[in-house]
C-alpha cells in the first residue's frame, strides 16, 4: 500500500512540475511532503523527499537555463 502511495506522491509532483510556474511548484511540494509524512514511512519519506528536492533543483535549472537566453536576446 505505502509503495502505491509513494508512487501517487511522485505523481502528483511530476504533474506540478509540468503546470505550474516555479514558486508555485515549491509550495505544492511541501504540502506534498507536509501530508506524505502522516502516511508513508520514514524510508519511504525520505525517498519522496530526495525525488522532490531533485525536482525542484531541475525545475530551478531549467528556469535559470530560461532567463540567461531571454537576457542573451536583448
Amino acid at each position: 500500500m505505502n509503495d502505491t502511495l509513494l508512487k501517487a506522491c511522485k505523481e502528483l509532483i511530476d504533474d506540478a512540475k509540468m503546470k505550474c510556474a516555479d514558486l508555485v511548484f515549491k509550495e505544492i511540494c511541501l504540502e506534498i511532503l507536509a501530508r506524505a509524512k502522516h502516511v508513508l514511512n520514514t524510508t519511504e519519506y525520505e525517498t519522496l523527499i530526495r525525488y522532490a528536492a531533485e525536482r525542484i533543483e531541475e525545475n530551478t535549472q531549467a528556469h535559470a537555463e530560461i532567463e540567461l537566453e531571454a537576457k542573451a536576446l536583448e
